[in-house]
């Protein structure tokens, strides 16, 4: 028995990845959060599995369907919207399974900000604008935030800011932002991405606070800085005619001269593309 913790994504049933969807197909147990994953999800479910809202269940409550299924054998596919990483939860459940040796696996999801951003039709990082995102939030009734963590301190350094959980601050968010991005930063608030409601409003810092929708409630993501609009900006040189990779080798002296590729089968044109996570590959 197991229990897989998957992150089901930002709400669209077909914006879960294919190992979540095959590991909730082979699960007779579902626990999902309720609050935040469409039920359109569930028809990954096989027929007949027990699928148990948690949205109103304590940990502990959490924990005791999970040592059932474990007492009768069967796996659970334990569902969080977005990526598990962050604000998921997770660790505290994953904490109270070693203590009991209930075997579990992670399977990561498609984070809200990246939803959100694909929404913008945004690359969020831009050659000479920014390379950096942060994925922040505010003090909340649930989890403060540490000392030294605050959005003056993330702001000072210029990066894109993905700020959870904060809608409902977002006059507080605005003033903090201000003095670092000016009232003409681009910012965009977006809630529920990929979702059949999804809302999307295109702002500055400047208007923050003004722009959010009576209809947005605390899960709208907050996204400031300068990439989310910019025209005006330098190309890669990744894909530049004159830059010497791995599988286009240039110039008299190339860092990589074609009979190094040619002898080695490993170095193969995918190691000179961008890899997921936008960095370039070696």
């Amino acid at each position: 028995m197991t229990v897989h913790f998957i992150g089901a994504g930002p709400g669209a049933a077909d914006l879960i990845t294919v190992r979540g969807r095959d590991l909730m197909a082979a699960c007779p147990v579902c626990l999902y959060a309720g609050s935040l994953i469409p039920r359109d999800l569930l028809a990954h479910c096989p027929p007949g599995a027990r699928i148990v809202n948690t949205a109103a269940m304590s940990l502990d409550d959490i924990v005791a369907e999970i040592e059932t299924a474990h007492a009768q054998g069967h796996d659970v596919a334990r569902l969080h919207s977005g990526d598990l990483s962050v604000w998921s939860a997770m660790g505290e459940q994953l904490r109270r399974l070693r203590a009991l040796g209930i075997p579990y696996t992670v399977t990561p999801g498609v984070p809200s900000f990246a939803a959100a951003a694909a929404t913008l039709g945004a690359e969020l990082t831009l050659p000479g604008l920014c390379q950096s995102v942060v994925l922040t939030r505010t003090s909340g009734r649930a989890t403060s935030m540490p000392e030294g963590e605050n959005l003056a301190a993330f702001a000072a350094t210029g990066a894109v800011l993905a700020i959870h959980l904060s809608i409902h601050v977002a006059e507080k968010v605005q003033a903090e932002l201000l003095p670092h991005y000016g009232a003409d930063c681009p910012a965009a608030i977006v809630w529920r991405a990929s979702w059949p409601d999804e809302t999307v409003v295109r702002t500055t810092v400047g208007a923050l606070a003004q722009a959010v929708a009576a209809s947005m409630e605390r899960t709208a993501l907050i996204l400031v800085g300068r990439s989310l609009q910019a025209e005006d900006f330098a190309e890669s040189r990744l894909y530049a005619a004159d830059y010497d990779r791995r599988y286009r080798p240039l110039g008299t002296e190339p860092r990589f001269p074609a009979t190094d590729v040619q002898n080695n089968p490993a170095l193969d044109t995918a190691r000179d593309e961008p890899l997921n996570d936008g960095a370039p590959r070696a």
